[in-house]
């Protein structure tokens, strides 16, 4: 199962985190299929590659709460709502 998630980077107390699409089984620092993204939490920057996003949100991949509430706040999950047809 593939998740997005944040992978820290940057030295001590400077923290600067990607956002990865990564295996689940992988450790936090672990080898990530690809970059979409950055979260500057000091400086309070945020970076989405949103056709990136869009395209493993459609394969099933999962973010995690942090990703989650970013992607919300740059308007990256209503997109993918939107897009979403209800079979009933």
């Amino acid at each position: 199962m593939v998740k997005l998630r944040l992978k820290r980077c940057g030295r001590k107390q400077r923290a600067v985190y990607r956002i990865v699409a990564i295996d689940v089984r992988s450790r936090r620092e672990g080898r990530d299929l690809q970059k979409v993204g950055f979260y500057d939490p000091i400086k309070n920057q945020t970076f989405s590659n949103v056709p990136a996003i869009l395209y493993f949100l459609e394969k099933g991949a999962q973010p995690t709460g942090v990703v989650h509430d970013i992607s919300k706040k740059a308007e990256v999950l209503p997109k993918f709502r939107l897009n979403q047809t209800k079979v009933n």
